[in-house]
């Protein structure tokens, strides 16, 4: 095999570059090819925009045209950054062990979300965290973010801390080694995470059969399942939902075998009207389970939730980085 180091596609943030980073040290591990980090810079890193006006892609794209153009063998994504249409040309080569999806809270004085002050200022990126916070009812005033990981926190625990908490993605948090400011881990009942939160998507050309047989490795096929039908349901969503859409699917033993059990929300963006239901079915059928259970929430009425402060159309429930 041609020992000539292959070049990973990254976007420079310390989260990418830290999930890139295990990516290329799991790879090397299984294979013993040498792999570099090439960073690439994307419009969503650019752009000072709040992040749900940015659209679907903004962080990936770049990514995208490098490995077209060949100046990268492969790239890794936050798999919820990517839109959920098939890239010419582009495979999923591997989707590795899923880090915990769930969202989490920094709050000042180690506070959880119930000790927070009547008209404590939570900020966060996703419209779809903002979402769930307004449908909570608690007197709590929400505001959009951006920045890296350690920009967010420092509003809150830095010395010039404007916010009393933030809401992040766990996964990027332990990521980077910063699970120790987390105050409160956010029980799925009360915050459901964005489809694919969690998760990485390694990603190579599909004219490269070889490097697609090796990043195959890394693929882990529990969380490949979870993935395959949160994103099924957003996929099927976006042709007429342009609410905030949340997902989660786990893995459990049933009475024949796994089971996939997705719960599935669509909400409006002031929070005063939800659509929630799940489903179960197999590893096997994790796409259509996806399918299904948009088909129900539409409906239910999902198409019909939209608040005041509706966004840009369909597809753009799916914005922002994993940071």
């Amino acid at each position: 095999m041609n020992e000539a180091p292959l070049r990973l596609g990254t976007r420079g943030s310390k989260l990418a570059m830290a999930q890139s980073g295990h990516v290329a040290e799991a790879l090397t591990a299984r294979t013993g090819r040498p792999v570099e980090l090439v960073e690439v810079v994307t419009a969503g890193d650019r752009s000072s925009a709040p992040v749900h006006r940015l659209g679907v892609g903004v962080f990936v794209s770049a990514l995208r045209d490098a490995l077209v153009a060949g100046t990268i063998d492969f790239a890794v994504h936050s798999y919820k950054d990517l839109p959920t249409a098939t890239a010419a040309g582009l495979h999923i080569a591997a989707v590795p062990p899923r880090q915990d999806p769930r969202d989490a809270l920094i709050a000042r004085d180690g506070r959880t979300l119930a000790e927070l002050p009547p008209g404590a200022v939570v900020g966060t990126g996703a419209l779809r965290r903002i979402a769930q916070l307004h449908a909570l009812g608690m007197p709590l005033s929400v505001t959009p973010i951006r920045g890296n990981i350690d920009t967010r926190l420092a509003r809150v625990l830095g010395p010039d801390a404007d916010l009393d908490a933030v809401v992040l993605a766990r996964a990027g948090l332990a990521r980077i080694d910063r699970s120790d400011v987390i105050t409160e881990t956010l029980d799925p009942m009360l915050m459901l995470p964005a489809p694919a939160q969690g998760a990485l998507a390694v990603e190579c050309r599909v004219d490269d059969p070889d490097l697609v047989e090796l990043l195959a490795l890394l693929d882990h096929a529990p969380s490949r399942a979870a993935v395959t039908a949160e994103r099924a349901m957003l996929a099927t969503l976006e042709a007429g939902c342009s609410a905030p859409v949340a997902a989660y699917a786990e893995l459990a033993e049933g009475e024949n075998g796994d089971e996939i059990y997705l719960r599935g929300a669509v909400i409006s963006p002031d929070g005063t009207h939800e659509v929630r239901l799940s489903r179960t079915g197999t590893p096997a059928d994790a796409a259509e389970i996806g399918k299904a259970l948009a088909a129900e929430l539409l409906d239910l009425g999902a198409d019909s939730i939209l608040g005041p402060q509706g966004h840009d159309g369909p597809g753009t429930q799916q914005f922002g980085s994993t940071e």
